[in-house]
C-alpha cells in the first residue's frame, strides 16, 4: 500500500474523550471512528488489524479440531425464555419487537442458538464430540461504555460451544481450549494468564478468564508470580491427547491466579510473599465449562450406546477479537505511538523515502516496494510529498514493526537504515540485505 492512496486520518492531539492509551491511539492512528456511544467505525488500518487478529483466531481453531460457522445477530426471544435466561441476563440485553410485534434481542451470546442447532440435527453419540465456533458482531447495552474498544457495546467476538456425551469428554474439551488459546495469545506477542474466574450470567462451575496485565484493566487479580515466567513456545500438540492437554492445564493454571471475584486470602497467602502480586488485567477471553445447564432445560439428549437418552455436557468459550486490538496496545507502546507486535501488525514494514521526487530515491523506494511484494509480505510506502519529520511521526504513531528509511545521502553510500520500533535502533545496510533480514524475521514466526 502507498500513503499518498491509503484513507489515513491522522491526529496530531490527543481526543479529549479518550483516557486510555489504547482509545487515544485508535483515535490518533485514524483506526476508529466514534459512531455513537460505545460504537464504533473500523477504518482501513483499524480493519487490517482486526483481520490479523481473526485470521490468528480462526487458524488456531482448526488446529484443535473445531469447526467455523455463522450464527445471526438477531434472535427471537424464545429461545432464552426456554432456557430460563431471559428475565436473567438484565438490562445489557438489547429487547426490542419487530414490525410482527415479535420479541426479539441482539445477541450478547449464543449458548441457546447453538444448543437449538443441536439438538435439531444430532440425535446420536456416534456423531460426537463436536465442537462448533464463530466470529461474529454481539452487542451489550453497557451502562457507561468507555475506554472505546475496551468496553464498547458492540464487540467482535469468537464464540465457541462444545457438545460432549460425559463430563470427562467436556473437560478435555476445555482444557483443548485452554491449550489453543495459550497459543493463540502467544502469537498475538501477548502473556494471557489464565486465572480461576466467577461464571456470571454463562453460569457453570469451571471457568478461567485469560488476562493480560495492564494499569487500564478493569479487574483487579491476584497471582504467583511464577506464573509470569510460563511460556507456551513451539510445543507439538496433538489436540486429541487428553493426558497431554490435561499436563498443559495442570501447568498454566495450577500456581495461584485468580481475579477479585474468586480471591481467596487464605490460598494467596500459601503463596511465598515475595512472589505474591496484585495487579489490574484485561480480560480478553474465557472459557467455560457447565454441564448439562442447557441441554437439560431445552431437552437437548442424544441416544447413548444403551439405547436411552442422555443430557449432553457442554462449555462455552470466548476470545474478545476487537477488544485484543486495545489490549495488544495496553500492553505495548511507548509514548510516541502503537508498537505491534509482528504478528499481528497491519503492514509488515514501512518505507519512508525522505527525498520524494529524487530520482534515485524513487527508484530505490520503488524496488524494495516491489520486492516485499513479491515475498508475500505487505509493505507501507510513504511517498507523500510531506516533510521527513512528519513521516517518522506517523510511523511511530501507527507501529509498524520494521521500517526502512531511504535517503539520497545514504544512497551515495549504497545502503538505507532498517529501523526497530520496538528498541529504536537502527543499523545501516545494502537494500538487498534489509529486505533478507526483513523477510527472515517474518519467517521465523
Amino acid at each position: 500500500m502507498r500513503m499518498s492512496r491509503y484513507f489515513l486520518p491522522v491526529l496530531k492531539e490527543d481526543p479529549a474523550e479518550a483516557s486510555i492509551v489504547s482509545h487515544r491511539y485508535m483515535l490518533r492512528a485514524g483506526m476508529i471512528k466514534q459512531a455513537t456511544a460505545g460504537i464504533y467505525s473500523w477504518l482501513p488500518l483499524g480493519f487490517k488489524v482486526l483481520r490479523k487478529i481473526e485470521d490468528i483466531v480462526h487458524e488456531e481453531q482448526a488446529k484443535a479440531g473445531h469447526l467455523p460457522m455463522l450464527m445471526p445477530t438477531i434472535q427471537s426471544t424464545d429461545l432464552w425464555k426456554e432456557s430460563g435466561r431471559y428475565e436473567a441476563f438484565g438490562e445489557e440485553m438489547l429487547r426490542f419487537n419487530d414490525r410482527h410485534e415479535r420479541e426479539m434481542l441482539f445477541t450478547p451470546t449464543a449458548e441457546e442458538l447453538i444448543t437449538d442447532i443441536f439438538r435439531a440435527h444430532v440425535t446420536s453419540y456416534k456423531d460426537m464430540p463436536l465442537t462448533m465456533y464463530q466470529i461474529q458482531w454481539k452487542f451489550r447495552d453497557e451502562r457507561r461504555p468507555r475506554f472505546g474498544v475496551m468496553r464498547g457495546r458492540e464487540f467482535y467476538m469468537k464464540d465457541g460451544y462444545n457438545f460432549d456425551l460425559t463430563k470427562e469428554d467436556a473437560l478435555h474439551a476445555y482444557n483443548r481450549h485452554l491449550v489453543s488459546y495459550l497459543r493463540t495469545y502467544e502469537r498475538m506477542g501477548l502473556q494471557a494468564i489464565p486465572m480461576r474466574a466467577d461464571s456470571g450470567a454463562i453460569g457453570g462451575d469451571d471457568t478461567h478468564e485469560f488476562l493480560v496485565l495492564a494499569e487500564t484493566g478493569e479487574s483487579e487479580v491476584f497471582y504467583d508470580s511464577a506464573v509470569t515466567e510460563l511460556t507456551f513456545g513451539d510445543r507439538d500438540i496433538d489436540f486429541d491427547d487428553k493426558a497431554q492437554c490435561q499436563a498443559i492445564m495442570e501447568e498454566f493454571t495450577t500456581k495461584y491466579a485468580r481475579t477479585d471475584e474468586t480471591h481467596d486470602e487464605a490460598l494467596f497467602n500459601e503463596v511465598p510473599e515475595e512472589r505474591r502480586k496484585s495487579a489490574r488485567g484485561i480480560e480478553v477471553g474465557q472459557i467455560f465449562y457447565f454441564g448439562t445447564k442447557y441441554s437439560d432445560a431445552m431437552n437437548a439428549t442424544v441416544q447413548g450406546p444403551d439405547g436411552k437418552p442422555v443430557a449432553v455436557h457442554m462449555g462455552s468459550h470466548g476470545i474478545g477479537v476487537s477488544r485484543l486490538l486495545g489490549a495488544i496496545i495496553e500492553a505495548s507502546h511507548d509514548d510516541k505511538g502503537i508498537i505491534w507486535p509482528e504478528g499481528v501488525t497491519p503492514y509488515h514494514v514501512g518505507i519512508v523515502n525522505l527525498k520524494q521526487g529524487d530520482e534515485e530515491a524513487d527508484a530505490a523506494c520503488e524496488a524494495l516496494y516491489k520486492e516485499f511484494t513479491a515475498a508475500g509480505l505487505e509493505p507501507l510506502y510513504d511517498d507523500r510529498k510531506e516533510r521527513a519529520g512528519g513521516k517518522f511521526a506517523t510511523m511511530d504513531l501507527i507501529g509498524l514493526p520494521w521500517r526502512i528509511t531511504v535517503g539520497p545521502r545514504g544512497l551515495k553510500n549504497g545502503v538505507v537504515e532498517l529501523t526497530s520500533r520496538k528498541t529504536g535502533d537502527s543499523v545501516e545496510m545494502t537494500p538487498a540485505e534489509a529486505v533478507a533480514r526483513v523477510k527472515e524475521i517474518y519467517a521465523s514466526l
